[in-house]
């Protein structure tokens, strides 16, 4: 459900904020080049697919090759937010190129471990264009918020799975795969957090009113778009995946830890006049 209260107020980044932020997305990217390039055709063991793993495990590697399908509706939709925003803006061309990857590698996986034929992906494929994702936040600020909890639910998700693959026969070339994807996940989660712990320095209750609708409103991304989607999410939490406790306690409670906000925080919510006068104070 969507929160009925009135509009975020935008916040203002001043010349300041804006160089933090391009640092920030420099040291990610210099990091990203020297340590975690990996390629799909050469750093996975597709000769070792296990053609005999459960089924029930590729149905949730197709769930979540759906959700990343919907590459070009995210990119598209979230660069016009932060566009001023050069560190933004840039980070958001690398992650794209990032998660072009874990589409990719995951599409290959079900299609060389037999799990799936080429007409079964193309027919995904099509049906995936019927629909289109939209922001689920309206702020770039809110969308920093709610993209370092999306982060950190995703590279939970791909651990799990790797985990659940490994106990029900094992595949190592699914294993590896999800061992490069989830330490892509975890960098941009350390990318979000540490971009929301700036945003808290600089605007520590505009930040947090940001924040507070996001854990209002979460959920993962594409999920409601897809036909069988809820039917997926729940084979997602019988494999003890993903469900509402994890997030919780493995990722909502850690991210505050992590940014240094108390949860009595979130629940002090001020008025639209408040937030207008300290931001305009700031």
């Amino acid at each position: 459900m969507q929160d009925q209260g009135t509009a975020p107020t935008p916040i203002p980044e001043d010349a300041e904020l804006l160089a933090a932020i391009y640092r920030l997305f420099r040291e990610y990217f210099d990091k990203a080049e020297k340590k975690r390039r990996w390629s799909i055709r050469d750093d996975i063991p597709w000769q070792a697919c296990n053609r005999s793993l459960d089924p029930a495990i590729a149905d949730v590697v197709e769930t979540f090759c759906s959700v990343e399908l919907y590459l070009p509706d995210y990119v598209s939709k979230l660069i016009p937010q932060v566009r001023g925003n050069r560190g933004r803006a840039w980070f958001l061309a690398n992650w794209g190129y990032e998660e072009s990857k874990h589409s990719m590698a995951l599409g290959d996986w079900l299609l060389k471990s037999g799990q799936r034929t080429g007409e079964q992906m193309a027919d995904l494929e099509s049906r995936l264009v019927e629909f289109e994702w939209n922001v689920p936040q309206e702020s770039a600020r809110g969308m920093a918020c709610y993209s370092m909890l999306q982060e950190l639910a995703t590279w939970l998700h791909y651990r799990n799975l790797r985990l659940v693959a490994g106990q029900r026969g094992g595949d190592p070339a699914l294993d590896k795969l999800l061992t490069l994807v989830s330490i892509d996940e975890r960098a941009h989660y350390e990318f979000f957090k540490d971009l929301v712990k700036l945003y808290l320095r600089y605007d520590r209750p505009g930040t947090l009113e940001q924040l507070r609708r996001v854990a209002n409103t979460f959920a993962m991304p594409a999920y409601n778009l897809l036909v069988d989607g809820q039917q997926r999410a729940a084979a997602v939490q019988e494999l003890h995946i993903f469900d509402e406790q994890m997030f919780l306690y493995e990722v909502f409670e850690p991210c505050l830890t992590a940014i240094d906000v108390k949860k009595s925080e979130l629940r002090q919510r001020r008025s639209r006049r408040e937030q207008v006068v300290m931001s305009s104070t700031r």
